[in-house]
């Protein structure tokens, strides 16, 4: 598979999905030291500036190795970093890849993960082949339930205590989409190209 596949630069109307880059590590680390923002994550938040500049250098090295697609979700009015979206887990011969998105605060409620995530599945399905994308949430996490529902998915079972993160045991509830569903209904343009 061409390696420009995963480092895509994708245009929503009003966001662009591309590749996170140093420059993105006090913006990142801002967004990902908040614990709302962490509170059903399986990690703990970050703390220091070098989790970001970590975080981008395994991102990129994993997209080298086409193991995953991490990109960053920008703003086209401001050219503010978002928050990232990602499809990882992706197994090429099976077809199938997990979704994971993480926004900052100032950005939840703005229909940003409808518009991300639409475009990030379309990609999926057109551009990586896949078959199959999967969800793993916290049950508890009714925002994320009700984002991933308006994107197609559907939830598919329960794993009991699957995580502990500080001493707090969860359950994660499945979700998945295949490409033979039904499409989303949605009026967003979206444009791919490589970078």
């Amino acid at each position: 598979m061409p390696k420009e596949l995963f480092f895509p630069v994708i245009e929503t109307e009003r966001l662009t999905l591309k590749p996170l880059a140093i420059d993105d590590s006090d913006s990142l680390l801002e967004i990902f030291s908040d614990p709302e923002v962490m509170r059903y994550w399986n990690t703990a938040p970050w703390t220091t500036i070098q989790d970001a500049i970590d975080f981008i250098n395994e991102s990129n090295d994993s997209m080298r190795r086409q193991e995953s697609l991490i990109l960053g979700v920008y703003l086209k009015s401001t050219g503010e970093l978002a928050g990232k979206c990602m499809l990882f887990s992706y197994d090429q011969e099976s077809k199938r890849a997990e979704i994971g998105f993480g926004l900052g605060y100032s950005c939840w409620g703005k229909g940003y993960i409808n518009e991300a995530g639409e475009a990030l599945i379309k990609y999926g399905f057109d551009s990586l082949g896949l078959r199959r994308i999967e969800a793993e949430i916290d049950p508890d996490n009714q925002s994320s339930a009700k984002a991933l529902v308006k994107l197609g998915f559907s939830q598919e079972g329960l794993l009991r205590q699957r995580w502990e993160v500080n001493g707090i045991v969860s359950d994660s509830a499945m979700y998945g989409r295949l490409v033979s569903d039904c499409p989303v209904q949605h009026n967003q343009a979206m444009q791919a190209t490589s970078a």
